[in-house]
C-alpha cells in the first residue's frame, strides 16, 4: 500500500479509478507538510503547483483536475460545462477525459460511480452541504437510479472528535426526525455529531444503499490527515474519481 494515497475499498467496474491523497509526499513546509493541494490556505502557490504536478503523474490522471470553489452549498456542475463557475461543492463526469476532485481536511468527501462504470462524481460535504442537500443534488445529476450506484466516503472527522452546537442537530432532524440517531450528547452540552451516518442516510433516502467506506478520523490521525479543527491553519487532501475507457 502506498502511504501517500488511499484507493477505496469499493467493488467499483474497472472503468472506474478513484483514490484520496494523505498529507505525505509533497512538497510544502509548515502547517502545510506536505502534499497540500489547495491554493487558497496561505501555502506557497509554487509549492501547491508542484504537488499538484505530482498528483497528475503519479496517479497518472487523464488530465489536471478542474479544482472547485467549495462554499459548502449543494452545486454540482458537470465537468464538460467548462463555462460554468467552478463555485461548487460537487463534479459530475459522465465520460473517460476529466476529472471529478474534492478537497478536504475534516468534511466528508463522498465519491460515486454507477454499476455499469460509465459515470462518476464526487461531493465535499461538511455539515452545511449535507443540511444543504448537496448527496441529492449530487444523485440527481447522475443518470443511472439511486438503486445502480455505488459510493465511498473518504476521510473526514470522526463523531468522537466533531463537537457541534444545538443548530447543526437542528438543521437536520427539522428534516428527518431520525436523523437525530447521529447526535449523542457531548459532555460540554453539545452533540457529537457523525457525519459518515448523515451522509448514510442521506444516500439511503436517494435509494443508495452500497455505500463503502467512512472508518476514518482526520482529527485523530495526526500523520496521515490535515484537519482543520485540530490545527487552523493546515493544507487540504483530495479525493478523486475518474473514468478510464473500456
Amino acid at each position: 500500500m502506498d502511504e501517500r494515497w488511499i484507493t477505496p475499498d469499493w467493488p467499483a467496474p474497472v472503468t472506474v479509478r478513484a483514490a484520496t491523497t494523505t498529507r505525505a509526499g509533497g512538497v510544502s513546509a509548515g502547517p502545510w507538510a506536505s502534499m497540500n493541494l489547495a491554493d487558497h490556505v496561505g501555502d506557497v502557490a509554487g509549492a501547491v503547483a508542484a504537488n499538484r504536478q505530482r498528483l497528475v503523474m503519479r496517479l497518472a490522471l487523464p488530465v489536471a483536475p478542474r479544482w472547485l470553489t467549495q462554499v459548502h452549498g449543494n452545486r454540482v456542475i458537470d465537468t464538460v460545462d467548462g463555462s460554468a463557475s467552478t463555485e461548487a461543492d460537487a463534479m459530475v463526469a459522465h465520460a473517460p477525459g476529466s476529472v471529478c476532485a474534492v478537497l478536504t481536511a475534516d468534511c466528508l468527501p463522498v465519491l460515486l460511480c454507477d454499476q455499469a462504470g460509465r459515470e462518476v462524481a464526487a461531493a465535499h460535504a461538511g455539515w452545511r452541504g449535507l443540511a444543504a442537500g448537496v448527496l441529492e443534488q449530487t444523485v440527481t445529476r447522475m443518470h443511472a437510479p439511486g438503486r445502480e450506484l455505488l459510493a465511498w466516503l473518504g476521510p473526514a472527522i470522526g463523531a468522537a472528535a466533531y463537537v457541534v452546537g444545538e443548530e447543526v442537530r437542528s438543521a437536520f432532524i427539522g428534516r428527518d426526525a431520525l436523523a437525530a440517531e447521529a447526535f449523542r450528547p457531548a459532555a460540554d452540552g453539545g452533540w457529537h455529531a457523525d457525519l459518515y451516518a448523515l451522509a448514510r442516510r442521506r444516500l439511503g433516502n436517494c435509494g443508495v444503499t452500497a455505500v463503502y467506506g467512512g472508518d476514518f478520523c482526520t482529527c485523530s490521525d495526526r500523520e496521515r490527515f490535515y484537519s482543520y479543527r485540530r490545527d487552523g491553519v493546515t493544507g487540504r487532501m483530495a479525493s478523486l474519481v475518474w473514468l478510464e475507457a473500456g
